[in-house]
């Protein structure tokens, strides 16, 4: 499908349309023509695609709340509430999906653990992993690289980096891809709740003996760091832990996952910058950024106003929803010179696909040290690969970009 032509007729309110989940490139364009502040009577609230407006959305935080559990996502959530208690007990404890004070106490805690610094340490490790699974690969004819590379990657390195006992991490990959379907909003309402439930409820079934375990005998890990760590005489309790982790591990899995797959996709349609990473491996951190600005694993993130306020032009009401379209912004050819185009050597590079503001993503040093490793070694390893699927294919949400499948086979020469 054409990146940059949309079929006439194409319905800029259905942001689940086969044109907006397949062809995001060429709606968001449209979108952004038709008003970069719009409203949209599908999905019953604000859309926001243009990169002034996102960043202005991300740091309004006083107006502009986070809080997934309050306002008109409160309502909606309140029969589901009742009825799967555990799933949401924990989920209303991710700091992410909160406000002032309490995302401020959490962030400040979680964050004296999950340190840039922390991050770093772990590069060797994340190196030794990829080149490992670069081995792998090597000489297979069709490799399904969400299985055996992306998804693998990460899952490890998070596991590894939280401790998570190694005899409960395949379960806890498994129980992370039914609590992500809930949070990613995917599948049968029914099934993917129930299935969420089930799995909170052997998460943290799982975590609390792990967690009480750390705190009686340390290790050199961050569940260790998340149970030790002290700001002004606060601490977190155990299940603030739990929770944490929990967010972690699906956070961690998912969202590195679908930004190696979509940049391999990205790196498939601009092979010039491939071979451009492969003659110098230290573009490899601004390639990373690259991908994240050109097709992010997040497409948007949610908002509600706390009390009317005006952005681009257009007065939001109090109790609005408002969606902050990170993959428009970062499209906007009022933002970057040639946005359609991947240039791993494009500086400044100031993409919205973390967020910005207070809410600015905490693993998006983790996510990008994996993805500089994994560009690097891949592109180091095969000047070429060939993607075999015909159609690309992503889930319809509003809030992830992710793909179906992909395979590839990788060429030594």
């Amino acid at each position: 499908m054409s990146e940059t032509v949309l079929p006439s007729g194409t319905d800029l309110d259905d942001l689940l349309s086969r044109e907006a989940i397949d062809n995001p490139f060429a709606f968001y364009a449209r979108l952004r023509d038709a008003g970069p502040v719009r409203w949209n009577r599908r999905w019953n609230g604000w859309v926001i695609s243009g990169y002034q407006e996102v960043v202005a959305g991300f740091r309004n935080h006083a107006q502009l709340s986070s809080d997934r559990f309050a306002g008109p996502f409160g309502e909606e959530l309140s029969a589901a509430t009742s009825q799967y208690q555990q799933l949401f007990a924990f989920l209303s404890k991710f700091f992410v999906w909160k406000d002032q004070p309490y995302h401020t106490r959490m962030r400040s805690l979680v964050n004296k653990a999950f340190t840039p610094r922390s991050v770093e340490t772990l590069r060797p490790r994340v190196r030794e992993l990829v080149d490992g699974l670069v081995e792998s690969v090597r000489g297979e004819r069709e490799v399904d690289f969400l299985t055996r590379f992306a998804f693998t990657l990460p899952v490890v390195v998070i596991a590894e980096y939280l401790g998570v006992p190694p005899e409960g991490r395949e379960s806890v990959r498994a129980w992370s891809e039914d609590l992500g379907a809930v949070i990613f909003v995917r599948g049968n309402d029914t099934d993917r709740m129930r299935k969420g439930d089930e799995a909170m409820d052997n998460l943290v079934e799982f975590l609390r003996p792990v967690v009480a375990q750390r705190r009686h005998h340390p290790q050199d890990d961050l569940l260790t760091g998340l149970v030790q760590v002290v700001d002004s005489g606060d601490v977190l309790s155990d299940d603030e832990v739990i929770a944490n982790a929990i967010l972690m591990v699906f956070a961690g899995h998912e969202t590195t996952m679908n930004l190696l797959a979509n940049g391999m996709v990205a790196f498939d349609r601009f092979p010039d910058q491939w071979i451009r990473l492969r003659d110098d491996p230290s573009l490899a951190r601004s390639a990373a950024d690259e991908v994240l600005r050109y097709d992010g694993p997040i497409r948007a993130m949610a908002r509600w106003a706390t009390e009317p306020l005006e952005l681009g032009g257009q007065r939001i009401e109090r109790g609005d929803r408002v969606l902050l379209v990170q993959h428009a912004a970062n499209h906007d050819p009022a933002a970057f010179t040639d946005p359609g185009r991947l240039d791993i050597g494009r500086w400044p590079n100031k993409h919205t696909t973390f967020g910005q503001g207070i809410h600015t993503c905490l693993g998006a040093p983790l996510a990008q040290l994996e993805a500089e490793e994994a560009f690097r070694g891949l592109s180091q390893a095969f000047p070429r690969y060939t993607i075999h699927d015909e159609e690309l294919h992503y889930v319809p949400t509003v809030v992830s970009r992710s793909l179906t499948q992909l395979h590839i086979t990788f060429h030594e020469s």
